[in-house]
């Protein structure tokens, strides 16, 4: 067995392929806040077995959930694959049997009618179950204390579109769960089916909509009142599948449109606003504001991965690509189907996250990775071809930015805001983050003090192993982790 030797296999990237518990991480620099009470848990791909076609693309490996368990000022570390029908055929079989990312038709012909989902992308805890998510299939349910695969988890049956969002929004005030599923109907559909579940985790709500083209729905914004579906010219076409060309092609001859939908409403018609094409990745939040709608979210002029082409051949143009968190507004009070585009920050960034107490709020601070542009040869680039060597903070209301240089030949992968234990303020709390050392082949977490972001960090945890670049996170309570969660439904196995 051999991967292959390209940049999405070799060096940091290479797959790691392990699973490990390691109780006691070394803190090499200061100390453990003693209030962090809870589990930082993040997901990522890591292939089991190398590609059936020879090659691949990042976002196509097999999910691997970290666990960073913190209590009484020390941290232990678990890390489990999830075991997904696909990860399980594959590993019955000692190889590979999926073929290209999301493109059932370059499959082994054996694994037809399993699913293909790699649970890789995002997690969510709600209700009292840990779901690890992937944007073209259904949730699968893991185990929070463990990281064992519990199995695919669809809402006890009411889960009725073909895939669910890596995105959901929980509002934090009711505890209701709102998400959707693009592609609902199958591949390349432009079926678009949004869900609300209640704190209990049973979905209350279902609306079904059409998009004015099939496109990749990778994140939304959802306020009080209202859900919005940006839908941008990263597009998908049942032929280019069946050709054997990639399952999303960048074209901008086409607008970014963005639905509205009144929440709970069965009947409401869709609005949709227009404007210039430009790819829209990560929501950092929504909210509304008389009679207006401010979306915050990582946007770029062009398609940020390279290995989602041009639709006419033109080369791919990182300049174009860089992404920088705006606020897209949506004044429903005016007749016209336009909106506004404003840049939050001039600092080129990623991955952004919020104290997730304001979701679907008004709010102040954002986190993200960012780029200080300051070229070095020596380090890799990401899939996306950015270096994040920053971890920023974004004041809204000072509008200034605020980072946190991780240190040379270093990239940092996605930070997660952590309240205070007691806290009342927004920003009063702590940003953790990975933090790739390229120079060593190993991963650092870092704790920051989320009021003091370019200040020394509170604590380093060394882990003596690498970690493949991650995707997203979440972080639960320790008093949420305690909680009795015997006599409640499971998913369906998936041993």
């Amino acid at each position: 067995m051999k991967f292959p030797d390209v940049p999405t296999f070799r060096g940091f990237q290479a797959p790691g392929r392990f699973e490990a518990d390691i109780r006691d991480l070394e803190v090499v620099q200061g100390e453990v806040p003693a209030d962090l009470d809870g589990a930082f848990y993040r997901v990522g791909p890591d292939p089991q077995f190398p590609p059936l076609l020879g090659d691949d693309i990042f976002l196509n490996g097999d999910g691997m959930v970290s666990m960073f368990r913190f209590e009484d000022g020390r941290v232990d570390f678990t890390c489990r694959w999830v075991r997904t029908p696909k990860f399980l055929a594959e590993r019955e079989a000692g190889r590979s049997l999926f073929g290209a990312y999301r493109n059932p038709f370059t499959d082994d012909p054996g694994v037809r009618g399993i699913s293909r989902g790699t649970a890789n992308t995002n997690l969510l805890w709600h209700a009292g179950r840990m779901l690890a998510l992937k944007e073209d299939s259904h949730p699968v349910e893991i185990d929070p204390l463990t990281l064992g695969t519990i199995g695919p988890w669809d809402y006890g049956g009411a889960l009725r579109s073909a895939t669910a969002t890596a995105h959901p929004k929980v509002d934090a005030e009711t505890g209701t769960l709102v998400f959707f599923g693009y592609a609902a109907r199958g591949e390349t559909t432009p079926d678009i089916a949004y869900y609300e579940a209640d704190a209990h985790g049973a979905i209350v709500f279902e609306r079904w909509l059409t998009a004015p083209y099939a496109s990749m729905v990778h994140d939304f914004a959802v306020t009080e009142n209202h859900v919005v579906f940006p839908v941008v010219p990263l597009v998908s076409d049942l032929q280019r599948l069946k050709g054997g060309l990639p399952h999303f092609a960048w074209d901008p001859s086409k607008p970014v449109c963005l639905g509205v939908l009144p929440r709970r409403d069965p009947a409401a018609e869709v609005r949709w606003f227009v404007g210039d094409p430009r790819f829209a990745s990560h929501t950092m939040n929504a909210f509304e504001e008389d009679g207006r709608i401010h979306i915050d979210m990582s946007v770029g002029d062009s398609v940020v991965f390279p290995f989602f082409p041009e639709i006419n051949g033109a080369p791919f143009d990182p300049e174009a690509a860089t992404p920088y968190m705006s606020r897209w507004t949506l004044d429903l009070r005016r007749p016209t189907d336009d909106f506004t585009q404003t840049r939050l920050s001039d600092v080129p960034g990623e991955f952004p996250r919020i104290n997730e107490r304001r979701a679907i709020r008004s709010y102040r601070y954002g986190y993200m990775s960012m780029q200080s542009g300051v070229p070095d040869p020596t380090m890799p680039s990401s899939a996306s071809g950015m270096r994040f060597d920053l971890i920023g903070r974004v004041d809204l209301v000072t509008g200034t930015t605020t980072t946190h240089y991780v240190g040379d030949t270093s990239a940092t992968q996605e930070p997660l805001f952590v309240p205070r234990r007691g806290a009342t303020g927004e920003g009063e709390g702590y940003v953790m983050a990975l933090v790739n050392r390229y120079a060593d082949m190993r991963s650092d977490l870092l704790i920051l003090d989320a009021e003091n972001v370019d200040g020394a960090p509170l604590a380093t945890v060394r882990l003596p192993l690498r970690l493949r670049n991650g995707l997203h996170g979440t972080w639960v309570d320790g008093e949420d982790l305690a909680v009795d969660r015997t006599g409640r439904e499971e998913g369906q196995p998936c041993r």
